[in-house]
């Protein structure tokens, strides 16, 4: 059978092949802001806010995942590409193996160390049983998170792109029902919001492990051959991401303590509304480049250099048509969608408003900024990659948190992430031109 990733695909055929995988990466970013709906519905301010302090420490299972999905992917794929089925094969089950003792090894750190790390995070004495309750249950569940996160890419290097999807929409669901039942019906809170989550992953991460034990057409587990060298290019090619994921933590943090000292809980409320909206547009550019990532290391494996540069103008164009897009959303449902977290009219309501008028404009720049990472993950270049990532999603928003809240007050910290985009815009086009000549051919 002729690998998915294998095709000269059109542009609109590329677009089709990325539907599951944007699909697949909304509807699973839209867990947390489910959980944020009811709770916010339900239980209040004060646990919306709680969501928002335990998001960093989520987001380190989260980054391991995504470490190993793209490391992997980029290096499953170029075997693929050479022919090293069962190489490939290998590689496949070592950094699965991998990547599940570190999400255990998650889960023990985060339920021993829970309380002060929270603390550290910005948790107040009113906030600290919401964080404690919600985390406690979360934690638990990191290494069905990691496998869950890491077969979110690597199905789509299979090409099981749409099973990967029906798997996410089935988790969301079970998600959503949950989350109705235990918070809305059953009166649970917290703890009804982090149980719900929980299942959706685990049933998100026990499905890869039993669906690649068989022997298939396409990727299956074998028994691997220790190699650390592939785990460590698997890890150093995903690095970006998970250098993303980590400076989400740090950020957050410091977002938080800047929007707790401006405006008390009632800001921190605010900033987790407009940060879900930043959740999603991540995910819309996100399942993107992660589609159309094992399909440039394809092409780049086989030494198909002609269709590469296709490739490469076919991506740009749709990074255009999703930032055009995703922008005119944004200005469109603006009130509906802060509306389904907190009534309009209230403190809460006017400062999430006021926040996502100004938060907005990172898209402009965002969607390119994500795909120029994942392109260089998808070439084997993991230093690249990850000096894109480190700038975009750490130093620039450290630097913009630290100094725009001074001088502009509280539009400053809204400022913060549009800003930080804008200056990873003017890098990353100037390292996606500088290599695209040599050593790698995307460019003419």
């Amino acid at each position: 059978m002729k690998r998915a990733i294998s095709q000269e695909f059109s542009f609109w055929r590329l677009l089709a092949f990325s539907v599951p995988a944007v699909a697949m990466l909304v509807v699973s970013s839209l867990y947390t802001a489910v959980d944020g709906v009811f709770v916010s519905r339900f239980v209040g301010s004060d646990g919306l806010s709680a969501i928002n302090i335990v998001l960093p420490l989520d987001t380190l299972a989260f980054g391991v995942g995504i470490m190993f999905g793209t490391g992997t992917s980029a290096i499953v794929g170029r075997k693929l590409g050479q022919g090293e089925a069962k190489a490939a094969d290998e590689d496949l089950t070592l950094a699965t193996l991998a990547a599940g003792v570190l999400g255990a090894a998650l889960s023990v750190l985060g339920l021993v160390f829970l309380e002060p790390l929270v603390r550290l995070l910005g948790a107040s004495d009113r906030l600290l049983p919401y964080c404690v309750e919600y985390g406690r249950i979360l934690f638990g569940s990191a290494f069905f998170t990691v496998i869950q996160v890491m077969y979110q890419a690597l199905f789509i290097t299979a090409g099981r792109g749409r099973i990967a999807l029906w798997l996410t929409v089935g988790s969301g669901v079970l998600n959503l029902v949950l989350d109705w039942l235990l918070i809305g019906v059953l009166d649970m809170g917290m703890t009804g919001a982090a149980l719900g989550t929980v299942s959706g992953r685990i049933l998100g991460g026990l499905f890869p492990i039993f669906y690649f034990l068989k022997d298939r057409s396409t990727l299956r587990f074998r028994r691997p051959r220790w190699d650390p060298g592939m785990l460590a290019l698997a890890m150093g090619n995903g690095s970006s991401e998970m250098v993303s994921n980590l400076a989400i933590s740090v950020t957050t943090l410091l977002f938080n303590l800047s929007m707790l000292a401006l405006a008390g809980e009632d800001g921190l409320a605010a900033m987790t509304i407009v940060l879900y909206a930043q959740f999603v547009y991540t995910a819309v550019s996100m399942g993107f480049a992660t589609s159309a990532a094992p399909v440039i290391s394809y092409h780049f494996g086989s030494g198909n250099t002609r269709y590469l540069q296709r490739l490469f103008r076919y991506c740009l164009g749709a990074i255009g048509l999703i930032t055009a897009a995703m922008m005119a959303a944004a200005m469109l449902f603006a009130r509906p969608l802060i509306g389904l977290f907190t009534p309009p009219g209230g403190a809460v309501f006017e400062l999430s408003l006021h926040g996502f008028w100004v938060f907005l404009w990172n898209f402009l720049f965002a969607g390119f900024n994500i795909f120029s990472s994942s392109l260089f993950t998808a070439l084997s270049n993991g230093a690249v990659s990850a000096l894109i990532s480190f700038l975009r999603t750490l130093v620039f928003v450290v630097g913009s948190i630290l100094l725009l809240p001074r001088l502009l007050g509280l539009d400053g910290i809204w400022l913060a992430i549009p800003v930080a985009e804008g200056l990873t815009f003017l890098i990353a086009a100037t390292l996606v031109i500088r290599y695209g000549r040599e050593p790698y051919h995307y460019l003419r």
